[in-house]
């Protein structure tokens, strides 16, 4: 049945899901850790009035249609920008994301991001 739904689905359906998931789990975590450095590193411009948010949703936008226009045709550049699972139009969505799961370099991405964060945060915490 997920054979069946897949085969179903359009090409700029595909399209779309690959560039969200290339969005949220891989250009989204970096620059929320960028905005955590530049508040660790006291740089006020983007604090307040919706900054953080408007630079990280932009940069991860720009972020994202880089590597998807680009890595497809340069994938030793982009090897860790670009995913091939997220465009692959035979998986549902869930499955893109347990197969990109299930990859090494992925998991490994995913433990650095979080220990990452969670050390920015109670760093940021605890300066103010």
């Amino acid at each position: 049945m997920a054979v069946t739904a897949a085969a179903k689905k359009s090409r700029l359906r595909n399209a779309l899901e690959g560039f969200a998931l290339t969005v949220i789990f891989q250009s989204f975590p970096t620059f929320a850790a960028a905005a955590l450095l530049l508040k660790l590193c006291g740089d006020h411009d983007l604090v307040g009035d919706g900054g953080v948010a408007i630079f990280v949703t932009v940069a991860a936008l720009v972020h994202a249609m880089i590597a998807v226009t680009i890595g497809p045709s340069v994938p030793a550049l982009f090897k860790t920008l670009y995913e091939p699972t997220f465009f692959d139009g035979t998986l549902s969505l869930s499955d893109k994301i347990m197969e990109w799961r299930t990859h090494p370099a992925a998991s490994l991405q995913l433990v650095a991001i979080v220990l990452m964060l969670s050390v920015m945060a109670v760093v940021t915490a605890s300066v103010g």
